[in-house]
Order: structure tokens, then sequence, then C-alpha cells
């Protein structure tokens, strides 16, 4: 008994002591927040999470605790965890498009938006993007200013395409053509620098394709060979997508993609490239008559695609679609994804399927089903019970 008091002790102490030494975070109100932000003259940063988010509570328990971390943003921010899903965390979350976990906000005391980074950073990573904001509102100069004066070290460069991703995807991939331009030609290349370049090339155009192409046999010790080739192939259907593309007259002109696309990669891959492209195209163009078509003829067999693929087509078929004959197909495609594990999305497609086509116990079993599982894991029951209203009617 002692020796686990003891062992007790020093686990209550240690997690004081991570509390003590990391990010003080003030719990006030969003207004309190910028109020004392102004008066400070200080920027806000609010850790925006979920409470069923895995990477947010890996933040919370190995970079929030960190000294190094703690003691920058209780010198720099009024700092505060927000969970997004609840009370005006929701309203934060619409305000500033927050729609993945964690996301980190920075703003100054007028509310307005300096920075927006998500995902899981390691301390040092997580350190260097607040070290980032914090030089671009002082005279020491952010990243882009430092980028815009020459700084070019590898690792300068590599904190900007990791921080820079996703928030500004231009500039961080003129960090990545930066990069490998300043790369020696005989220093080999790394799994790392094989990720950044399949994240940043999107075309032939690209400066970087050329270096693509011309690592081949290094990028290979990677990957398989096949996933390379696949991957260069889609680089160059996507050049071939835009030269077939008549945004004018909001069509496609299949007969030119495939006349370019066939010898690259063959009948079947270019087939299935062309219809990925229509149900894109038309999907963003609002044209569900030729949306539906194509849905149709490229999902003939569901099981070759991945449940949240047919799921996607499900719910456009479910807001946009009329013809019973083609909701009873996309309820199959839902049927799948639910028979994969049932969530408060798919869940609740199905029985809007369901109900459209006619089938209002299945639709009730399903939408309380929906219902029950967003209350369970703290997630909107708004739709569930719009659904249900309307079923019972």
């Amino acid at each position: 008994m002692k020796n686990f008091i003891t062992t007790l002790l020093i686990l209550v102490f240690s997690f004081s002591f991570a509390q003590e030494q990391g990010i003080k975070f003030d719990q006030s109100s969003f207004k309190d927040l910028l109020t004392k932000a102004k008066k400070e003259k200080k920027l806000v940063f609010i850790d925006a999470y979920a409470v069923w988010c895995g990477p947010c509570k890996m933040m919370d328990r190995n970079v929030f605790t960190q000294k190094s971390v703690g003691d920058f943003f209780n010198k720099n921010f009024i700092s505060s965890r927000i969970d997004m899903e609840k009370g005006e965390g929701r309203e934060i979350a619409q305000q500033f498009s927050v729609r993945s976990y964690p996301t980190f906000l920075f703003m100054n005391g007028d509310g307005e938006l300096v920075s927006q980074n998500s995902g899981y950073m390691e301390p040092t990573l997580f350190l260097a993007m607040a070290q980032d904001v914090k030089a671009g509102n002082s005279k020491e100069g952010s990243l882009k200013d430092r980028f815009a004066k020459g700084e070019n070290s590898p690792e300068f460069l590599i904190n900007i395409m990791k921080l820079n991703s996703t928030s500004d995807f231009e500039f961080a991939k003129k960090a990545s053509e930066k990069y490998f331009a300043t790369k020696k030609p005989t220093e080999p290349i790394t799994k790392e620098e094989v990720g950044f370049l399949f994240f940043f090339i999107k075309s032939s155009k690209d400066f970087n394709f050329k270096y693509l192409q011309d690592k081949k046999a290094e990028i290979i010790q990677f990957l398989p060979e096949e996933q390379y080739n696949e991957y260069k192939n889609q680089i160059l259907l996507s050049d071939v997508m835009e030269t077939a593309i008549d945004d004018k007259n909001h069509r496609i002109d299949e007969d030119k993609f495939m006349k370019a696309a066939e010898p690259l990669v063959g009948k079947e891959a270019a087939t299935a490239k062309l219809n990925q492209i229509k149900l894109s195209y038309y999907e963003q163009n609002r044209n569900f008559t030729e949306y539906e078509k194509t849905a149709l003829e490229y999902y003939k067999n569901p099981d070759l695609f991945e449940p949240n693929e047919t799921l996607k087509a499900a719910w456009i078929f479910a807001e946009n679609i009329k013809n019973k004959a083609s909701l009873k197909k996309a309820t199959e495609w839902a049927e799948k994804s639910v028979m994969r594990g049932e969530t408060p999305e798919n869940t609740y497609i199905l029985a809007q399927l369901y109900y459209l086509i006619g089938n209002k116990d299945l639709a009730k079993n399903f939408a309380e089903l929906s219902n029950s599982i967003a209350k369970q894991t703290g997630k909107d029951t708004k739709l569930s019970e719009e659904l249900l209203n309307l079923i019972k009617k």
C-alpha cells in the first residue's frame, strides 16, 4: 500500500509539474480573451479541439506540457483551449471554417485571423510555427519576409513546407521548388523528400516534375515502381484533363481526353480517370443530370470502390436526384458503408434514402440510430431530428 501511495503521489506531482511548466490556458469567454489580448497587446492562441480527437489528446499530453513551448506561449500569447462542438466553440468553428482537429488559431484583439494551421505537430515544429506567427506581427519578419530576402537553408525551407502545406499551399510549393533547386545533384534523396515531391507536384509543368523523372531509380527504393508510374501518369492525365474541359460551354470533350490519355495509361485507366473528372466537374457545376448518369455507370460494381467514395455519391443522390430507380441504387451504396461500420453520417444518409424511396419504417430505424450514435459521440443531432420529424408527418 505504501508503495502504491508513493507511486500515486509521484504521478500527481509529475502531472502538476507538467501543467505548471507548459502552456497556461485561459478558459475565459471568447469575448474576454480578445479584450485581454487587446489590453496586453498580444495575439490570442486557440487550440480548437474535439473531445474524441486522438491527435488533440497527443498535443495536450506531448506538446503543450513542454517547458520551451510553455515559456514562449505564456510570454507572447493569450492561450485558450475550446471544444469546437460545444457552446461558443460551434460559433468559432463556423466563423473560422474549422473542419479538422486539432486546428490552431491565432488572432488579434479585434478577432481578426492572423494564422491558422492544423494537425498534430512535434514540439519543435509547433514552436517554430508559433515563433513565425509572432515574427510576422513584429519587426523580426515572418517566414515569407525571410524567404523573399533569400534565406534558403534546408531546415528553413522544410519548416515552410510543413507549416504552410494546407494554409498557404502556393507559398509552401515555392519553398519546395527552392529546396530541390538548391539540393546537390550527388546528394541521395530521402523518404521525406519523396513525400514532399508527391505532395507538391500537381502538373507536368511544375518545376519539380523533371526532378521526379530524373530521380526515378532512387525514388522506387522507397515505394513500388508501379506506384511511382501510377502517380506520374495521374499527373500527366491531369494535364490532359485541363485541355479537355470546356468551361465556356460547361462540357467535357470525352473524345479529346481519351485520344490523349489512352496512349499514356491504357484504355481502362483512362476511362476510369475520365469518369472521375466528370463526377467532380458535374458536381462542382451542379449539373446533376450528367452526374447521375456518370455515377450510375462508374459505380455499377460498388464493391470495386472504397465505401466512403460511394457514400459521398449516395449523399449527392439523396440531396439532388429524384429518380427512384437511381435512389435505390444509391441506397445500396449507403448500405455498403453502414455494413463496414455505423457512423452518424452514413446511417443518416441511408435513412434519408430509405425515406425518399418510400420505406418509412427503415428510414425511421436508421434515423434513430444516427441520432443515438451522434449523441453518444457528442456530434450534432440536428439533421437526424429534422428527418425524424419529417418521417412522423
